[in-house]
């Protein structure tokens, strides 16, 4: 093996945690190696965020043409070419490339191994036939499908988000396992693009997310014509001539499902595998790493982020990972995860998006101490406009007016989301947002309207009309 001089950070993994550590470090001037044995850009651009994104967005185009009708517009059924959808989904990823590429890093001054890495010891990484000696090193290698113990599941040829993507023919029925935000989404895309789609649960759909609005989606999927089983324990699968025969077991006993396509969405992994973890004096336990608040393993120089971290597997978790991981391995600083104001969001149509506590965990946690506020998508004078009136807008405080949570199902719930995001992390309390001018119509009005309404009971109550008619008698 060639020596290669110390260096003071070593990034194993090109993914968008990765990325964002060598990025920022390379800025600050921290001579910064990059290993990667796949594709840059890892798997939110080449099969996560990115084209699952940009799948729906053809799909809601789709669904957009059979909705004109009720604007006054006559279209006919749209003719979907699948082929063709998923030339625009590797589009969007081509077009998204060159921000992730070796080259761009290469320009920052990172030096960029496409190779695989592996510990050699506490400070020492080997790629190849390279040795990298590094004063602090972080682990961004992101994670992998999750592959449930079904029988035959290794005698069919099923899909996982690292495969449905290269997939040009439309399922004529695509069997999902799991049912969560991307089983889910992945469902809605295809459905409305022409499939006939069945989600398979063993227990309860989108169970992290707050029950009532989950509902609230998962009757809109099911009105969609996507049939979703939840509770229901997937038995064996085996090869049906062209097809694949999925037997389940529900309240009512045993069926069997015939597939063209299976997806397997049953949650992700950390990929952590051949990196000689123990050579670097670096603990896992059941659950992955072992990790402080700071994101350090239990070898003090040796960080994780990302996917790789075990935590909410989000591509804006892995750069906030990254913000504290280069404040503590650059600077020193005692930066520590905070996940109070972690949002997130199913992008399917309408959006479910949350932040903070739910209203469930915030009983649990402050009892009869908190209020919950609602402002209906139906109550909004743009979402009449848009035809978009199913949602709605769930506001968790307590009873001194602080932000505990909120969950939104809607249109835009995404971009809606982050005014509570901030009001939790900045500690920004209703009144302030009841004070916001919102302008109108907007959507966003919604947000106000439902911190309005835990002001509303003692603003309209009888003291306060008594106290304005007293005041009337003055002139």
């Amino acid at each position: 093996m060639s020596a290669e001089g110390a260096v003071d950070l070593c990034v194993i993994g090109a993914g968008a945690g990765g990325l964002s550590v060598a990025s920022g470090a390379a800025r600050l001037g921290a001579r910064t190696v990059l290993i990667e044995c796949g594709r840059m850009g890892g798997d939110c651009l080449n099969v996560g965020c990115v084209p699952s994104k940009a799948l729906l967005a053809a799909a809601k185009r789709a669904a957009l043409i059979r909705g004109a009708g009720a604007f006054g517009i006559e279209a006919a059924a749209p003719a979907v070419d699948f082929a063709a959808v998923m030339r625009h989904v590797r589009a969007v990823i081509a077009a998204i490339a060159p921000q992730d590429s070796q080259e761009r890093f290469e320009a920052m001054g990172v030096r960029v191994l496409r190779r695989q890495a592996r510990f050699l010891g506490p400070g020492t990484v080997a790629a190849g036939d390279d040795v990298i000696t590094a004063r602090r090193i972080v682990i961004a290698t992101g994670a992998r499908p999750a592959i449930p113990p079904i029988p035959g599941l290794d005698r069919v040829n099923y899909l996982t988000n690292e495969t449905i993507f290269d997939n040009e023919t439309l399922p004529a029925h695509l069997v999902v396992i799991g049912g969560g935000p991307l089983g889910l989404e992945l469902a809605q895309a295809h459905r409305l693009l022409g499939a006939r789609v069945t989600v398979l649960e063993a227990d309860r759909a989108l169970a992290k997310d707050d029950p009532e609005l989950a509902a609230e989606l998962l009757a809109r999927l099911r009105a969609n014509g996507i049939a979703i089983a939840e509770r229901t324990r997937v038995l064996r699968v085996a090869p049906a001539g062209a097809g694949i025969a999925v037997t389940v077991a529900e309240a009512a006993g045993e069926r069997e499902i015939v597939a063209s396509h299976l997806l397997v969405a049953a949650g992700r992994r950390a990929a952590l595998d051949g990196l000689d973890l123990d050579r670097a004096g670096i603990a896992i336990d059941a659950h992955g790493l072992v990790l402080d608040r700071r994101l350090r393993t239990t070898n003090r120089r040796i960080y994780a982020v990302g996917d790789a971290a075990g935590g909410p597997q989000f591509t804006h978790v892995a750069a906030d990972h990254a913000s504290i991981v280069i404040r503590n391995a650059l600077f020193r600083l005692p930066a520590k995860v905070d996940d109070r104001a972690l949002p997130w969001v199913t992008y399917t149509a309408p959006e479910l998006a949350q932040v903070g506590l739910t209203e469930a965990q915030a009983r649990a946690r402050h009892g009869a101490d908190i209020a919950v506020l609602r402002a209906p998508f139906a109550e909004n004078d743009r979402a009449q406009a848009e035809h978009a009136t199913q949602g709605l807008v769930k506001v968790v405080a307590r009873r001194n007016g602080s932000v505990l949570g909120a969950s939104i199902l809607g249109e835009s719930a995404g971009e809606l989301i982050q005014l509570w995001g901030l009001a939790i992390a900045a500690g920004i309390r209703l009144s302030r947002v009841a004070r916001m001018i919102a302008p109108y119509p907007t959507l966003g009005e919604a947000s106000k309207r439902a911190a309005a309404g835990f002001y509303a009971p003692r603003l309209f109550a009888p003291r306060t009309r008594r106290l304005v008619r007293l005041l009337a008698r003055f002139g």
